[in-house]
């Protein structure tokens, strides 16, 4: 079939020669982005060579100039610097001179079907005909409503119904499909239709609109993540500050734990070498001692002697009286050094223990990461004890009235609501205005009724800190044994710190620098609740860590 379109024959054959060339070599490809795929905009290329749009090469960096430095997204050239990017002015020009029409037929790739001497890109398909136009073919293409014209497609066949052989031409809203007329009296009657352009430009719009809460979207968590990248680096300068500070802190008090444990142990070393001499000494007294007994047997002897000739003759009495003075000087000379200069093991063991009070102390704020609120649970909470609307404070009240029930007990006590069963907590107490309470820790098991073992420290099953009626007297009971600790706590605040697993409970005075007042080492079988008891005034839950 001839195209029926007239022209220069020179002319046609330069077009034809233009087009079977650009139809053997696929050079669209060339215009392509290796990275979005697309036609180039404002193309760069780097220093190996290769192109890239301006914006898609700039985003690639962005997320390189790490440890690994930058590097080509295609050849993987690495560049000790981010590259400079230079303008493909050639390339730009291409794009350019371009049209979008252009460009669209020949990223269709379809070809006119009435074209059989050279193949020609087609511009338009007629869907009832099936076949694919050129421009020239459109021309002289019968115009007729039912030949209808749409960008070139592969497949003109799938814009027909399948059953009845006729063009799509509405949208089933039901049931969310594209039919054709026949459809509309057959399986689809009844059901609300718009036309495809309708329908089509209904549903851009839905895009529209989705694409910009995903665009929204995705600026936001743009900017969650460089909010996330800058406080990474914060604590990450942070982290390295704070190693160094550390670092040179525990180096500087190893170096002097080390000194000091060298003059001791060189003190020791002393006082061994003196027991070496004491012992050259106790030789040297006990060949005295043996001298000494010697004479005095012989002295025995002759005084026990009658005759008195036979005395004088056997008696030397300046030699008889004779002792080595050697020995006693050097008992004084060595009796001095080892009472002298003695270490003061007690003092030292005292000191080394509130070191390592200290030390509990310190690990103890390894607790205050990340701050948590524990209640108090209303219905364990027995006579006399009032529990605030907040579920922070338990009080003491004369008046205060609850029914019975298994879970509530028979004192002024309340556990908490939580129960933790693992990891490592820590919450603080004010017992400013109470004069005597109760505060720790205890099983979900423990009694409810029975007296004494009701009382938190009074059974097996809790622990407590307490001060007791009378004073400022501190102590830690566990199963009725109590440990009587010193008078002079002076803060109002107790910070109580858990750790499960490694079986631990411990007890801080929140003074300056924070002070250790026991810890309890258990085995913990049961998950555990934070429990108070108060005899008067309130007791308040500051809130905790973990």
């Amino acid at each position: 079939m001839e195209c029926g379109i007239h022209c220069d024959p020179l002319e046609r054959r330069a077009d034809q020669g233009l087009t079977e060339i650009m139809a053997s070599v696929d050079w669209r490809k060339e215009l392509n982005c290796s990275i979005c795929l697309s036609t180039y905009k404002d193309p760069v290329n780097l220093m190996c060579g290769h192109d890239y749009c301006r914006e898609c090469i700039g985003e690639a960096l962005d997320t390189q100039g790490q440890p690994g430095g930058y590097f080509c997204p295609q050849c993987r050239t690495k560049f000790q610097s981010r590259p400079a990017l230079h303008k493909n002015i050639f390339l730009r020009n291409m794009v350019e001179n371009l049209s979008p029409a252009q460009l669209d037929k020949e990223k269709s790739g379809i070809l006119c079907t009435h074209c059989i001497h050279a193949p020609v890109l087609a511009v338009k398909s007629c869907l009832l005909c099936e076949v694919h136009l050129c421009e020239g073919h459109v021309k002289v293409h019968s115009v007729a409503g039912e030949h209808v014209l749409s960008d070139p497609t592969a497949s003109p066949e799938n814009r027909k119904c399948e059953l009845h052989k006729k063009m799509l031409e509405y949208f089933c809203i039901k049931d969310s499909t594209c039919v054709c007329v026949y459809c509309l009296i057959g399986e689809h009657a009844g059901h609300d239709k718009e036309l495809l352009d309708e329908a089509y430009e209904k549903k851009k719009k839905e895009m529209a609109d989705a694409l910009s809460k995903l665009k929204t979207k995705k600026e936001e968590t743009e900017k969650k993540v460089k909010s996330l990248q800058e406080e990474k680096r914060k604590v990450e300068e942070k982290s390295a500050g704070d190693t160094e500070r550390v670092s040179a802190l525990f180096g500087d008090l190893q170096t002097r734990l080390e000194d000091l444990e060298k003059r001791f142990r060189g003190e020791i070393t002393k006082q061994a070498k003196k027991a070496l001499h004491v012992s050259d000494l106790i030789q040297k007294l006990e060949r005295k001692k043996d001298e000494l007994s010697r004479k005095i047997h012989h002295i025995e002897e002759l005084c026990n002697m009658t005759d008195p000739l036979a005395v004088l003759m056997k008696s030397d009495l300046g030699n008889l009286c004779d002792t080595e003075e050697e020995g006693d000087e050097d008992v004084e000379r060595h009796n001095r050094p080892l009472q002298d200069g003695d270490l003061d093991v007690v003092g030292i063991s005292q000191t080394l223990h509130h070191i390592s009070d200290l030390i509990t102390g310190v690990d103890a704020c390894f607790y205050t990461n990340t701050t948590i609120d524990i209640l108090l649970d209303g219905n364990t909470a027995g006579e006399h004890l009032c529990i605030s609307n907040d579920r922070k404070m338990a009080s003491w009240s004369s008046s205060q009235k609850y029914p019975e029930t298994p879970e509530r007990f028979q004192c002024p006590q309340v556990i908490s609501s939580q129960s933790f069963s693992s990891g490592r907590h820590c919450w603080e107490v004010d017992v400013e205005e109470s004069a005597m309470w109760k505060i720790g820790m205890c099983y979900h098991s423990i009694h409810r009724k029975l007296w004494p073992q009701v009382l938190i420290g009074h059974n097996n099953k809790s622990w407590c800190l307490q001060r007791s009626e009378g004073g400022n007297r501190y102590a830690v009971v566990h199963d009725s044994a109590e440990v009587q600790l010193p008078a002079d706590i002076s803060s109002n605040r107790i910070r109580i710190c858990l750790d499960y697993e490694a079986g631990k409970l411990s007890f801080h005075e929140l003074c300056v620098p924070i002070r250790h007042l026991h810890t309890f080492t258990v085995i913990f079988i049961e998950p555990l609740h934070a429990v108070l008891w108060v005899g008067s005034g309130y007791v308040k839950l500051i809130g905790g860590a973990k």
